[in-house]
């Protein structure tokens, strides 16, 4: 499987991860290629600092030294690092941005679901933001102030508004896109080592890119 490259130093790596394709070991399937693994072929000494969901794409950073891992680690721990999602939405939102800040808690029944819990849940916010409007569905900004299990896919679900694809929160089937239409645009952080302010996007993959022209031709 291809895995683009975004940016290479002697620090840190940063790659646009393809869809469907796990970051760590899926316990359903253990034997199954997985991001870390195929990285660490050609980078053995490569490190993990955040996560994304297995069927989201998009951009990931991951550390090359000791001391790189440390000090982005602590910046994901911080909520420093900022993380910008577009995900298209079931339904067309009335608002232009909202914020959802229902309480989540993760793991929950035989499908291991996040679900919304204001009494036993933990803080969670993401801002939304309506990019393109189009018949029945919208394109989305979705930026998280903190880093639940599903948040923003939960977030949406609780405003009405399922991710497109996203059967696990109650979408309706589709045949625009097999996933949950979920793409890690950007991503925001200071540099570990010179202390640079850096910013890395990812170009929407085909499906997303293609579920969109649907979209358009719908409208």
């Amino acid at each position: 499987m291809k895995i683009e490259t975004v940016f290479i130093d002697d620090h840190i790596l940063v790659v646009n991860k393809p869809a469907n394709l796990p970051v760590l070991p899926d316990g359903w399937e253990p034997e199954a290629p997985y991001l870390v693994k195929l990285l660490q072929e050609k980078y053995p000494e490569l490190m993990i600092v955040h996560r994304l969901d297995k069927v989201t794409s998009g951009v990931m950073v991951f550390a090359l030294t000791a001391e790189a891992h440390r000090t982005l680690n602590m910046q994901f721990e911080r909520h420093e690092a900022q993380k910008v999602y577009h995900a298209i939405c079931n339904g067309v939102p009335r608002w232009n941005e909202h914020t959802a800040k229902h309480k989540l808690r993760i793991n929950v029944g035989h499908s291991h679901r996040t679900v919304v819990d204001n009494g036993q849940g933990k803080p969670a916010e993401t801002k939304f933001v309506v990019l393109k409007r189009y018949r029945n569905y919208g394109l989305l900004e979705s930026t998280p102030a903190t880093g639940r299990t599903h948040q923003i896919r939960v977030h949406a679900y609780a405003l009405g508004h399922p991710l497109l694809g996203d059967i696990l929160y109650s979408a309706p089937k589709t045949d625009v896109i097999d996933r949950p239409a979920l793409h890690a645009q950007s991503l925001t952080f200071v540099h570990p080592i010179s202390g640079e302010s850096l910013t890395f996007t990812a170009p929407y993959p085909t499906d997303f890119s293609q579920a969109l022209a649907k979209l358009e031709y719908l409208r």
